[in-house]
């Protein structure tokens, strides 16, 4: 049986392990600027972990459609994440995807289909629905998960172990994919990358 002493000592060990790992975790700030200097918002931000294995996804994720909208109009997901559709709305929606990283489609419904959508491969994925053509929406899939969305053209990705990672933006202005930068970050450290985006 575990004595109170024990008990105490392992929290404190607990304790110790979880203060000296956040110490040791690094973070990175993502500009993303217009060609004149302008911040760019709603820009999603990833880091790949260059010579690491990356870890499977842990958790699901939701795109529930409120007011007609899909909500959030832009969701980031790692490959081989689960997705639930949930329909807010009191009136029906059909939702669906042509993107080649997925395509789908699941019939006119109220409330929540009883069997979430996979997203397998990274990529694009522009929403829509049948009913409500002003419907839009796009699921970024990403082979990492270390990700952020830009508020005021600044992204933060907090929490990333030390090492190498291969930085990469996206946003739906952007006509073409801006070049990957390469980042090195250290145990504890901060550092900031700013992209330029249509320059590159």
């Amino acid at each position: 049986m575990l004595t109170s002493i024990m008990v105490r000592r392992a929290v404190f060990t607990l304790g110790f392990l979880l203060f000296h790992l956040a110490a040791a975790a690094a973070s990175l700030v993502v500009n993303v600027r217009d060609v004149r200097g302008g911040v760019i918002d709603d820009a999603v931000a990833w880091a790949v972990p260059v010579g690491r294995r990356i870890p499977a996804p842990t958790r699901p994720a939701v795109m529930d459609q409120k007011n007609r909208q899909f909500v959030p109009r832009i969701l980031v997901i790692q490959t081989g994440t689960a997705v639930s559709f949930p329909n807010s709305d009191n009136v029906r929606h059909q939702v669906y995807s042509f993107s080649p990283a997925k395509k789908f489609q699941l019939p006119l419904y109220e409330g929540t289909p009883s069997a979430p959508v996979v997203f397998d491969l990274p990529g694009v994925v522009t929403l829509g629905c049948n009913i409500h053509d002003r419907m839009s929406a796009f699921i970024i899939v990403v082979d990492t998960p270390h990700f952020a969305v830009a508020t005021k053209g600044k992204a933060t990705i907090a929490e990333l172990p030390a090492g190498e990672y291969e930085v990469r933006i996206w946003h739906p202005g952007l006509r073409e994919a801006t070049n990957p930068k390469r980042a090195r970050l250290e145990a504890g450290g901060a550092l900031e990358v700013t992209f330029t985006a249509g320059s590159e």
